[in-house]
Order: C-alpha cells, then structure tokens, then sequence
C-alpha cells in the first residue's frame, strides 16, 4: 500500500500486510536514518501491536509525526 502522509516531512509511505503482520516499510522523503530505523523495527510486527506503539508520536511542534503517519496508514489498510 502506498500512503500520503499529512503535516509530516516525509512524502510517501510504502508498506504491505502480509498475514496481519507489517512488511516491506519504506518512506519517501524525511529523516532518512530514522525512518530506517522504525521501518526496520516494525518488520513482521503484528499490525495491531505496530499501531499501538507508534500512533500519537508527535515531532516537533506538530501534532503527529512520521511514525503516527505510519499508524494511521496502518489502521485504513486493516479496516480499522
């Protein structure tokens, strides 16, 4: 699936639900070592206990961040 994120420096996310669990996560654009980083974290990571680690993440002064942008991406492909 690919998402736009909102109010966040990265432009694009990219991630598949195989099985329930979170795979191939990818961002275009953002803080790239940190996006590795939780990309890599996630990997196989059952979608629901993703959501609930990284939803209200907040960068800055913004009110979400790359990591909540995930979750929210997370929670439209799983119906949520």
């Amino acid at each position: 699936m690919d998402y736009t994120p909102r109010g966040v420096c990265s432009q694009q996310i990219h991630f598949d639900i195989v099985d329930h669990r979170v795979t191939n996560v990818s961002f275009r654009g953002g803080c790239n070592g940190n996006l590795q980083g939780i990309s890599r974290l996630i990997e196989g990571m059952d979608v629901d206990e993703a959501i609930s680690r990284i939803e209200g993440i907040t960068c800055g002064f913004k009110t979400t961040s790359c990591p909540d942008q995930l979750a929210q991406a997370l929670k439209e492909a799983a119906g949520k």
